[in-house]
């Protein structure tokens, strides 16, 4: 359970700190996050980066956690006509195979993780 306030989630879904090494693997991970499918960040060594989203260079700096959050888990009370999967949303979901109902793509753990690591994205030198 979370609450959504404007266009963020402000809590944290897990009781421990998000990981931005993590977060960077799920990121690029084909069998869970998989953003860069569609997102492209400067710098990321990443074959075939996507171009369908936003790039997302300097994103830590432009959005809090608690909006990145809310991106990740579920776009759409932005842009309900958004095509960015829903990462944290169980319900209310189309063409879900069967063995996959009632799931969420990500586990809380995993967004948290993302969102440190989206953070990292503050256009600063590294």
């Amino acid at each position: 359970p979370f609450a959504i306030f404007g266009d963020a989630i402000p809590a944290s879904l897990t009781e421990s700190v998000g990981d931005a090494d993590r977060g960077q693997a799920v990121f690029l991970d084909r069998d869970r996050g998989h953003c860069v499918l569609c997102h492209a960040v400067d710098g990321l060594e990443a074959r075939f980066q996507g171009n369908v989203g936003p790039a997302l260079d300097g994103i830590g700096a432009r959005l809090n956690e608690g909006q990145l959050r809310l991106r990740v888990v579920d776009y759409t009370p932005i842009d309900p006509n958004v095509i960015m999967p829903s990462y944290f949303r169980s319900d209310n979901l189309h063409q879900v195979g069967q063995a996959y109902e009632g799931q969420t793509v990500l586990s809380a753990q995993e967004v948290e993780d993302i969102v440190a690591y989206l953070m990292t994205l503050d256009g600063a030198p590294s």
